[in-house]
């Protein structure tokens, strides 16, 4: 066997690594187009989620909050806020609270952080709350790692 590569063996290497790198793309693919069908089922969008997504990127929400991870670290993770406020338990008293808080900002509390006032109405709210409730229920694999956020 000689010591240098030859051009037909580079050749080679170079479609059967393409080959083999283009079927486990394809696989990948699929998978993730199966996978994200999957989970599109079990948390189908509503007319209300969506119209509270769009309340979310009207006023740039994540240029503040992060919601699963992604957006800016000045306010809370959102993902969970449905949680914390106990929306499992008392999902009547956990709307209202996220509601009533929405309204009260900012706090006028020194030394925090403050929420614009973004005047939105009921619907705005009722819609934003059942975002909030809907990004709650996906699988986050565990994320954030604390519910405080």
């Amino acid at each position: 066997m000689s010591e240098t590569l030859t051009k037909a063996a580079a050749r080679n290497i170079f479609y059967g690594g393409t080959a083999f790198f283009f079927v486990v793309f394809v696989a990948l693919t699929a998978h993730s187009v199966t996978r994200a069908n999957a989970i599109a089922a079990a948390n189908p969008v509503t007319p209300s989620v969506a119209a509270g997504k769009h309340v979310w990127e009207k006023h740039s929400c994540i240029n503040c909050h992060t919601l699963i991870g992604e957006g800016a670290y000045y306010a809370p993770e959102l993902a969970n806020v449905w949680v914390r406020f106990g929306g499992k338990e008392d999902a009547n008293g956990a709307r209202e609270a996220l509601k009533a808080w929405m309204k009260g900002q900012p706090s006028g509390i020194e030394g925090r952080r403050q929420m614009p006032q973004f005047n939105l109405s009921e619907k705005e709210l009722d819609d934003l709350v059942e975002f909030f409730k809907w990004t709650s229920e996906i699988n986050t694999q565990n994320w954030p790692p604390k519910v405080s956020g």
